[in-house]
């Protein structure tokens, strides 16, 4: 099927089929339970929509991939059920690239038939001086045994962790890092709480994780060893744009949810709409919905380049987390009341994108590496 015709079939299925789940009382603070997931992703392997930005093993391009996951992101609960959520849609990217034959077998292969998650472990507590946005402060150690490697350490903010079957952990060794790949649940591999956060939209939540004498064959060693930070690089521009991709969805869906509110709410005698206050709001928010899409189709056709767009994804990030905010918060004053209740979708996508401007770097991280940049850049003359 050809991109378009897939993206149009992706909106329908959400807007009609998924939709309608988001009142479900599976959906909790620490987002759609596991039978939730199960039942979700039945409906979309029963419409040959699951996983649909893997098609025999080969990916869409980061255009086509960008209105597909838009299509997904018009509800919370389309990119889950479609199985392009995070972090399993950036997992499956990075295995793609990285793993061997068997290990595609082992740990690909679940992942993209949508039967089993994944968490990619490289936060730590900030308390403890831990890697956050600069994973150079790793304190996660890997020492080699044998033909075995044995990890201790603490993540957290690892998204998924709770019901995971494959895991991806970065640890340092030596001067470097290294990715392994793990079985879960492992006994080794503790979730000693799930945080209470803002948003609620990831299967599993985000969880504080002990690692105590975790043992991994050098086998499942994801790449080469000492070289996890630039296999890291692989995943993580990719997965910064479709992060903007899913979440200029749901800005779109809360953007129309307060359309459809104006014109049929009078207040002082006249539709809301009518009120400049309300339509420049509208408008702003039109303005800024194409401009996100902007950005990400330029990003992703950097990336589609061959350029790994490490600069270009953070631009991305940056503009569109920030846009769609702006979006998402006018719904809300749109709404009055109601936009920040529960009875529409809106008051959620709110708290996802507040959480979507930090997670994967936050604004003030990525305008700093721009800045050395162009410093660089400026010096070189």
């Amino acid at each position: 099927m050809k991109p378009p015709a897939l993206a149009a079939q992706v909106e329908a299925f959400v807007r009609e089929t998924i939709a309608p789940y988001e009142r479900d009382p599976r959906c909790t603070p620490h987002g759609p339970s596991e039978e939730l997931v199960a039942e979700l992703r039945d409906h979309a392997r029963a419409a040959g929509l699951l996983t649909p930005h893997i098609a025999n093993g080969t990916h869409l391009t980061h255009r086509e991939t960008a209105h597909v996951l838009r299509a997904a992101g018009l509800s919370p609960l389309g990119p889950v059920a479609l199985n392009v959520a995070a972090p399993d849609e950036g997992n499956m990217f990075l295995l793609g690239r990285v793993a061997t034959p068997e290990q595609k077998a082992r740990f690909l292969d679940p992942l993209v038939a949508g039967t089993a998650r994944s968490a990619f472990f490289m936060t730590e507590p900030a308390g403890e001086g831990g890697a956050g946005s600069d994973p150079s402060m790793m304190q996660t150690v890997a020492r080699q045994d044998g033909n075995h490697w044995v990890i201790d350490g603490r993540k957290a903010f690892i998204t998924g962790a709770q019901g995971a079957r494959v895991g991806i952990v970065m640890a340092r060794t030596g001067e470097g890092a290294t990715l392994f790949l793990i079985d879960l649940p492992d006994p080794t591999v503790r979730i000693e709480r799930v945080l209470d956060t803002i948003d609620s939209s990831m299967p599993g939540g985000h969880s504080i994780v002990a690692i105590d004498g975790l043992r991994v064959p050098a086998d499942q060693i994801l790449g080469e060893p000492h070289r996890g930070f630039d296999y890291a690089q692989v995943r993580l521009a990719p997965a910064r744009l479709t992060h903007c991709m899913r979440w200029l969805g749901a800005a779109i869906r809360a953007h129309e949810i307060a359309c459809q509110y104006a014109v049929k709410r009078h207040a002082f005698g006249k539709p809301l709409i009518d009120h400049e206050g309300v339509g420049f709001m509208l408008a702003d928010n039109r303005i800024a919905l194409q401009q996100a899409w902007l950005m990400i189709d330029w990003c992703a056709g950097v990336l589609d380049s061959g350029a790994p767009g490490i600069a270009e994804s953070s631009m991305a990030k940056v503009a569109v987390s920030e846009l769609l905010f702006g979006v998402a918060d006018r719904c809300v004053q749109v709404m009055g009341g109601t936009g920040v209740s529960g009875d529409t979708i809106v008051e959620q996508v709110f708290r996802e994108i507040r959480a979507f401007r930090i997670y994967d770097g936050p604004t003030e991280v990525h305008k700093w590496s721009l800045a050395k940049r162009i410093k660089r850049e400026t010096l070189a003359g």
